[in-house]
């Protein structure tokens, strides 16, 4: 096992063997000046690593409140290799993990594609990728270069996939495998969805991967409701919608600590 996909998938681990339930908090990048702050204070907060958005035009997967977040990190000016540059000698003490799609993976090296993009995550330290537009049939090149470049590339199960396919999925992921929760874009929502236990379930019967669950994990409730079967969660509209509607950055880490407290005390 190459050196940085031990990094995130033996820090998740070592988390859920002690008993921990796992939070991995999402960071628009650039949605404000001090979006790294929020970065080091979720990390100290307790989370167990970082998600790490790059702003996109056409985020298929994302909701209203990510969108939003988007739209304000370009209007500073944001964009994906300054951003990813201002990662290279940041260390909060987790994983830092890189979500965006495969038009930014594939443009931003243009003479290498997805390779390059790989290629460039790791010179920055970043040690997991999450490329979710990228169909598994297509990525045989993007994984074969992320397990050299020493990446984690994290794939997605949505709760349509049959128990093949998450086999499969599950059998080609590295670092975690992502438990989308509903068949919806992220968001927040008033319940957790019906399909977001039994979709982790299936997951962790097929992998000994820790599975995390994302797409509408909105309260300190639902995340300790989809814990009861997955071994953590990804929260990212909650958080994002803060900071859209103006709240400070500290703001924002508290409530990451809140989502650690009630994780703690449910008994991880």
């Amino acid at each position: 096992m190459s050196v940085a996909v031990a990094t995130l998938e033996h820090h998740l681990r070592a988390a859920r063997a002690d008993g921990r339930r796992l939070l991995i908090p999402y960071v628009m990048a650039g949605v404000v000046p001090d979006w790294l702050d929020l970065v080091r204070g979720a990390a100290e907060a307790g989370a167990d690593a970082i998600e790490i958005g790059l702003p996109f035009s056409d985020p298929m997967l994302d909701g209203p409140t990510v969108q939003q977040a988007a739209a304000l990190a370009t209007g500073r000016g944001a964009r994906p290799r300054p951003l990813l540059d201002s990662l290279a000698g940041l260390d909060v003490g987790v994983p830092l993990v890189v979500m965006t799609y495969a038009n930014v993976a594939m443009t931003l090296t243009p003479e290498r594609g997805v390779g390059g993009f790989v290629d460039y995550l790791a010179a920055v330290g970043v040690r997991g990728v999450i490329v979710p537009d990228l169909p598994l049939e297509e990525s045989a090149e993007y994984l074969a270069r992320a397990s050299e470049a020493e990446v984690a590339a994290v794939l997605l199960a949505a709760p349509s996939c049959d128990d093949e396919r998450c086999r499969e999925i599950a059998q080609a992921s590295s670092g975690f495998v992502y438990c989308m929760s509903s068949m919806r874009i992220t968001g927040e929502r008033a319940d957790l969805a019906t399909t977001a236990r039994e979709t982790a379930r299936r997951l962790k019967g097929m992998t000994d991967l820790p599975v995390v669950t994302g797409f509408g994990i909105s309260t300190v409730a639902h995340a300790v409701e989809a814990c009861a079967d997955a071994d953590g969660v990804v929260v990212g509209s909650a958080f994002m919608r803060m900071l859209v509607d103006g709240a400070p950055v500290a703001e924002v880490v508290d409530a990451v600590a809140a989502f650690r407290r009630a994780l703690s005390s449910a008994g991880g």
